[in-house]
């Protein structure tokens, strides 16, 4: 592998090209969730299979993102990077064109084969080009794409189908593949490829076996009302020993496909489990504010779209700084800054009710983004400121991998705990409905409207109990998610404090 020197050639075609690919396919993970609806009647399916096309993706995208580092190394970066995006852009438009829901999943099985290389590649590739007192900054480009394009991926893709419709939710990676492909193509450098390496069969079908059925576990649990079903829990045995084979393995094998040497790296590995942390927040935060806007807040769908953008924002804006001062400041303090601006985020949304107003959504949402931009860049930069180079590229998939796991056991959970928190306090709030509750004849106007005993009444009230058991719910989550931040502050003083030389960042990301 080239070390990383500040006389590449090409570099900022290098970078666009880069984020182009890390943009699309950051974009891909969230965008066609609105268009789900629209999907469903096309292909005339019901609720619980159209959910395929996100499943598919979801869980070919994390089968496929750990052997990414043996990949490369195997075959040479640029091979499999032009492979991966080529094979992503034309699945894309083959998702667009797609004539049924058998079509549809096979295209999006594909999209996430070829998929999952393409942001732990990215980021490898920004390390490389860049020298070390200019990574903090290349993180912080780099991470807009990957922290930006989840959180956008919602409001376009509802433009996108209310405008055309769902099918340009897949043709709009056209443009971003094409550029790529031909910046990659001329101007990023080859590798030598490692003919001599052997593919651990083994460790891969464990670990594949093992993160695919989690992947079903979490996905069609909420479906399939979790643990009462045969179903989920065969996933979830099968989920757990193959996971169980994969490590057992990787320990005692001799030479698996990732890599024991990646543990050894105190940074390396408290990275990933706080990386794992921001991974539940990150996407589940955003999953959970989307229907509070329109079930609670009233929001119709633009609006709603539009009121979500303030979270991006608000992350560009703290990678612009972040990536700016990473080389005068230590990268530790800023992941602690991120944490409390989180944290401060989170617990105001735990007291929010309907009444809040579009000013304090605004502020709210963009001091939240601003805290996980402040999280991501200096985060990223101090686990991999001691990893040796060779061990980059199993690094960023392994990196990908966790983050991603981390959004799907996130998504999975609080969409659970919102439910069932919904269903307890229903019934915890359901007896103040009684026509013993002499509250509801307080007064002419509200015995007319609110009396238990009559159709109308009874109505009235169960719409009430409905939304207080709502804001409850959504209540307890944001508060729960506002906690979940608090293990990475434990984690920062275990972790040793980044050589400027290696963390730093620089004053432009691009020459």
């Amino acid at each position: 592998m080239p070390s990383p020197t500040p006389q590449v050639p090409f570099r900022t075609i290098i970078t666009v090209s880069a984020m182009s690919a890390t943009l699309m396919q950051a974009l891909d993970s969230t965008i066609a969730n609105v268009a789900l609806p629209y999907m469903q009647g096309s292909f005339s399916t019901s609720y619980e299979e159209i959910t395929w096309v996100l499943t598919s993706y979801v869980i070919a995208a994390a089968i496929m993102t750990a052997p990414v580092g043996w990949l490369s190394a195997r075959f040479g970066q640029k091979k499999v990077y032009l492979v991966s995006i080529i094979g992503f852009t034309v699945s894309s438009m083959a998702c667009g064109a797609a004539g049924s829901l058998t079509q549809m999943v096979m295209f999006r099985l594909a999209q996430g084969v070829f998929g999952a290389a393409l942001v732990p590649l990215s980021q490898a590739t920004m390390m490389n080009i860049y020298p070390p007192e200019r990574r903090g900054a290349a993180m912080a480009l780099w991470g807009m794409g990957v922290m930006v394009g989840p959180i956008l991926g919602p409001t376009l893709g509802g433009y996108l189908t209310d405008w055309y419709n769902w099918r340009y939710v897949f043709y709009v990676n056209v443009p971003f593949g094409i550029a790529a492909t031909v910046g990659l193509w001329l101007c990023l450098p080859g590798e030598k490829p490692q003919a001599n390496l052997r593919f651990d069969w083994f460790g891969f079908i464990a670990l594949a076996v093992g993160i695919g059925s989690l992947q079903l576990m979490l996905d069609r649990g909420q479906i399939k009302d979790w643990f009462a079903s045969t179903e989920v829990i065969t996933e979830g045995v099968v989920a757990a020993f193959g996971l169980y084979l994969f490590l057992v393995h990787m320990v005692t094998g001799e030479k698996p496909f990732i890599s024991v040497a990646l543990f050894k790296d105190r940074n390396f590995v408290a990275g990933l489990v706080a990386m794992f942390s921001m991974g539940m927040v990150l996407l589940a935060s955003s999953a959970l504010l989307a229907p509070w806007l329109q079930e609670l807040g009233g929001y119709p769908v633009d609006v709603a779209g539009i009121l979500l953008a303030p979270r991006g924002i608000g992350t560009m804006m703290a990678m612009v700084v972040a990536g700016r001062i990473l080389d005068r400041i230590d990268a530790r303090l800023m992941v602690g800054v991120g944490v409390v601006l989180m944290w401060w985020s989170l617990n105001r949304m735990s007291g929010w009710t309907p009444a809040v107003s579009a000013t304090e959504l605004f502020v709210n949402t963009v001091i939240q983004g601003f805290g996980m931009g402040f999280v991501f860049t200096p985060l990223t930069v101090i686990a991999f400121a001691t990893l040796p180079g060779k061990l980059r590229y199993e690094g960023t998939a392994l990196f990908s991998l966790l983050r991603n796991i981390g959004s799907a056991l996130g998504i999975s959970i609080f969409e659970t705990l919102l439910t069932h928190s919904e269903e307890t306090e229903h019934a915890a709030l359901a007896p103040f409905g009684s026509p013993l509750n002499r509250a509801l004849d307080w007064t002419p106007a509200i015995a007319q409207h609110l009396n238990p005993t009559t159709a109308h009444g009874a109505t009235m009230l169960n719409a009430m109990v409905d939304t207080q058991s709502q804001i409850i719910g959504y209540n307890n989550d944001f508060w729960l998610m506002a906690l979940l931040g608090l293990p990475i502050l434990v984690l920062l003083p275990i972790m040793r404090r980044a050589d400027h030389a290696a963390a730093g960042g620089a004053h432009a990301a691009i020459d």
